[in-house]
């Protein structure tokens, strides 16, 4: 064997809820199919080490707060909280967890698991709500808003996130799941109103007064969860995290690096994706 790992850090997923809409079985695939077979050769590999390396092995499962369901107008997501995911892409997060849980207790995997809330920042695909909105005010196309855009998020800067997983691949403690939230509950609408205030301001419109007159209110997103909101206060008293970035300060450094890398996004619609709504039953 080339490479003898100590730590194994599974990012990847199918992510987006409207995708899962319109193929599910992509997503089960990926997200549970994919983490087992991750798991098995995680677990062949474990076997092969020393009982000295063993101790130094771990394997960490990037989740999501989604799994939790939706919360009421008041309350957060602890680790401890009930799993009642409602759309397709939070059903196949929820089993991957289980399976991490499974392969801990009964085969001894020493894992870690984090929750994480809405990530934002720069490279994120254009599907996401923020990128979407960047770029369709640049292009002057709608600002689709679901339902009356009260659905509340947690947003977490991206660097922040990774400085979370960074921080319990080091110190967390096999066999635990950490929540990972930003601090920064904000309503849907608040959040575009906010992308169009910035823009106005980094580069005006030449169209419209102001890039607020795009938005549209379009049919809400089938099974929408209304409110996500994260505990963090496992993973800051026992590890010491707490995000440093600030939502205007990170929607500011997001927003430049969608300005400033404009052939990464159109690379994109070139090929496979040109802002199109998805996830609508018909």
């Amino acid at each position: 064997m080339d490479f003898k790992p100590d730590t194994i850090v599974n990012f990847a997923a199918e992510s987006h809820v409207d995708r899962s809409i319109d193929g599910p079985l992509e997503f089960i695939e990926t997200n549970v199919t994919g983490t087992a077979v991750m798991l098995i050769a995680a677990m062949d590999y474990y076997k092969s080490l020393s009982d000295e390396e063993k101790k130094g092995f771990r394997f960490h499962h990037v989740s999501t707060d989604e799994v939790y369901g939706s919360l009421g107008d008041t309350g957060l997501f602890v680790e401890t909280t009930p799993y009642d995911p409602s759309s397709p892409y939070s059903a196949s997060k929820a089993a991957s967890d289980h399976l991490l849980r499974a392969w801990h207790r009964t085969f001894g995997l020493p894992i870690t698991i984090s929750n994480c809330s809405n990530n934002y920042g720069g490279y994120q695909f254009p599907e996401k709500l923020i990128p979407l909105m960047v770029l369709n005010c640049l292009e002057h196309k709608p600002l689709p808003v679901y339902g009356e855009g009260l659905n509340v998020r947690d947003w977490l800067y991206v660097t922040d996130h990774c400085e979370a997983i960074n921080t319990i691949i080091k110190k967390g403690r096999i066999g635990e799941t950490y929540n990972v939230g930003g601090h920064n509950e904000i309503k849907n609408i608040d959040i575009v109103n906010t992308i169009c205030e910035i823009l106005d301001e980094m580069e005006p419109s030449k169209e419209v007064k102001s890039y607020k007159e795009l938005i549209t209110f379009v049919q809400d997103r089938p099974g929408h969860d209304m409110r996500y909101a994260i505990d963090a206060s496992k993973i800051e008293n026992e590890l010491g995290w707490v995000p440093k970035e600030t939502f205007p300060s990170g929607i500011r450094k997001t927003i430049a690096w969608y300005l400033e890398n404009r052939q990464w996004w159109k690379n994109i619609q070139d090929k496979s994706y040109q802002q199109e709504r998805l996830g609508l039953i018909k």
